[in-house]
């Protein structure tokens, strides 16, 4: 991520000027405004205000924000796609390591803003992710030849997504440490010990038997599963109303704001952490069981309930602002609990350090309860649990 000050030092122009790599950097400030604001919070005059030049000059190379946002995706993406592409079994982790903290916003640009796009961006977006994960997955058979399909596809995704821990905070160490940290992070990973079958899971998503009769619930249920899939700004009151079989406006019988189901939804999510880590907390008999017990219950949260997880992860940005601040709180104390556990059962961990570790751990968990073709998998909670306590250096081994 670059800063203002940041961007004139590498050579940003000034008002009035027009340079040969315009296109480039109106690219590069955008990419910093929608990491940091969020695309619904940013103006086309915000980017044209960064790179000193009118909206009508930006207007010249990008024809809405949207096609903006969809070149700043792209672009992301691609570039982690050539890296990919040029690394080799031998030197996969440096690799990987490198390209997560050259383009740390790619993980939050393609997971969160690249919902806002229409239709067919979307689908590009997701058929190039599919080609870096299927790029991985093909360097890790190389680098371990006895993987199946399956096994080398998990720890493909697994490895992805731990770097995408890394755009959801801004935590950092001295070089050369971080860049070892992330390495060893991805190297337990990549050589964790995990055995899943090869065939497809029969297995379908579960439909609850029995559907709460409460009216709040189905729209609580129904926005939640929207604002997951589109994202808060892109979801009307009249969808939710639809998606529940009522009209728009009889949703404000029972929320007052959209914002306000946002709040029940984040409140619920928080809450239900909390009444597990109490439940947790009261049956360890150290730090070492509290954490696999924590390690536990996250992972049935996530992979019951991931769409609530998405918008506790994806979505406090659009919460009214004293909301913002008490989800935000509530997470960060969530992690705290998870980092204090992990420094007493490793006194010598720098606490930066375990954040990292713990951040990355959940960021995994969370991303492959969202991937089906995953979640549905026999034995993937267990590999999971394996990876996770090999990332915290709780397991038995």
């Amino acid at each position: 991520m670059v800063s203002g000050s940041d961007r004139r030092a590498l050579g940003d122009p000034v008002r009035g000027t027009r340079p040969a790599n315009r296109r480039q950097l109106i690219v590069r400030a955008a990419t910093d405004l929608f990491y940091e604001k969020g695309y619904a919070k940013v103006a086309i005059s915000d980017v044209a205000e960064a790179v000193a030049i009118g909206p009508s000059a930006l207007y010249r190379h990008f024809r809405s924000k949207q096609d903006l946002l969809a070149a700043v995706v792209s672009e992301a993406l691609s570039a982690v796609d050539g890296a990919l592409n040029a690394a080799t079994a031998d030197n996969l982790v440096s690799t990987v390591a490198a390209a997560a903290l050259e383009h740390r916003p790619v993980g939050v640009l393609v997971r969160r803003e690249s919902r806002q796009l229409p239709a067919d961006d979307r689908l590009a977006i997701r058929q190039g992710t599919k080609r870096v994960g299927a790029r991985l997955a093909e360097l890790l058979r190389e680098r371990r030849p006895e993987l199946s399909p399956t096994e080398s596809d998990l720890l493909a995704w697994c490895t992805l997504t731990t770097t995408n821990s890394l755009s959801l905070h801004s935590l950092s160490l001295p070089e050369p440490g971080f860049t070892a940290l992330i390495e060893e992070l991805l190297t337990t990973i990549i050589d964790a010990p995990i055995t899943l079958p090869d065939q497809p899971s029969h297995s379908t998503e579960h439909t609850p038997a029995l559907v709460r009769r409460s009216r709040r619930e189905a729209i609580l249920t129904e926005a939640i599963r929207l604002f997951a899939r589109n994202g808060f700004a892109a979801v009307s009151m009249e969808d939710i109303g639809a998606a529940v079989g009522i009209s728009g406006p009889s949703v404000y019988n029972h929320f007052p704001a959209k914002s306000d189901i946002l709040v029940a939804a984040m409140f619920r999510g928080d809450e239900w952490l909390q009444v597990e880590m109490n439940r947790a907390f009261a049956h360890a008999t150290d730090a070492r069981d509290g954490l696999q017990r924590l390690l536990t219950s996250y992972s049935e949260f996530a992979f019951e309930s991931p769409e609530l997880i998405e918008l506790l992860v994806a979505e406090s940005m659009h919460l009214p602002d004293t909301d913002r601040h008490r989800a935000r709180a509530a997470q960060h104390s969530y992690i705290a609990e998870w980092v204090y556990l992990t420094t007493q059962i490793h006194p010598t961990w720098d606490p930066v350090a375990a954040r990292i570790r713990v951040q990355a751990t959940q960021t995994m968990m969370n991303d492959i309860a969202l991937m089906p073709h995953l979640r549905t998998r026999p034995g993937v909670l267990t590999a999971l649990h394996t990876i996770a306590a090999r990332l915290l250096a709780i397991s038995a081994d």
